[in-house]
């Protein structure tokens, strides 16, 4: 979505490269923008530390929720504000606390009732969930003018099973890959009873967004 609205902002003078590492996004984007009538948009599948562009070679460059993705977030960082020309931005939207709760705790919870050594301890993006922890990634790439901007959000629920279909559909989706038949329905019917017994009907997506000038 980012890169599409990018590519409106920038109209037919401007070109813009959208990467992702899974080909089905780069896929569904790819027909978006067909029926937006854009076509100044390059997409590709490829890992964003290897895209093989010139330093200094984009006005801007936009990492939205994939930053903490990666190993090391730091080299990560380094490799996009090469990218970027003298003047230009570097945005980067990660998420900020208590992601998904309370679904996510219920998740987590049924999930070592059947498989323990599954249960996660560490979230990759809780490093960088407050703005501080974002500011000091940053620095550490030696970016200190970060404009950094924390937003509060929740994403309404018309019924239990709206989780599930973002558990699905997200990187909770590698944890249930794991899980056998018996073990995949317990955890589902674990997080829909929770959910419904404590009348959820939101969860959080605060979201944390970085601006940095160059």
């Amino acid at each position: 979505m980012s890169a599409l609205a990018a590519a409106e902002l920038v109209g037919p003078d401007g070109q813009v490269v959208a990467a992702d590492l899974a080909e089905r996004p780069i896929a569904l984007a790819e027909a978006k923008a067909q029926t937006r009538g854009l076509d100044n948009i390059e997409f590709r599948v490829a890992d964003m530390l290897d895209l093989g562009y010139p330093d200094a070679g984009f006005d801007a460059v936009v990492c939205v929720f994939g930053i903490f993705f990666v190993p090391d977030m730091v080299a990560a960082v380094k490799e996009l504000w090469r990218m970027g020309k003298p003047g230009g931005r570097l945005a980067i939207t990660t998420w900020g606390p208590d992601l998904f709760e309370p679904a996510n705790g219920a998740f987590w919870d049924a999930v070592s009732d059947v498989r323990p050594d599954l249960q996660r301890s560490f979230n990759p993006w809780e490093r960088i969930s407050e703005p501080s922890g974002l500011r000091e990634m940053l620095a550490e790439a030696d970016i200190y003018n970060a404009a950094i901007i924390a937003e509060s959000g929740t994403q309404p629920l018309t019924s239990p099973e709206d989780w599930w279909a973002i558990a699905i559909g997200s990187g909770y989706r590698g944890t249930l890959a794991q899980l056998d038949a018996e073990a995949l329905t317990y955890v589902h019917e674990k997080n829909m009873a929770h959910l419904d017994e404590h009348q959820v009907r939101a969860i959080a997506t605060n979201v944390i967004y970085a601006v940095c000038a160059k």
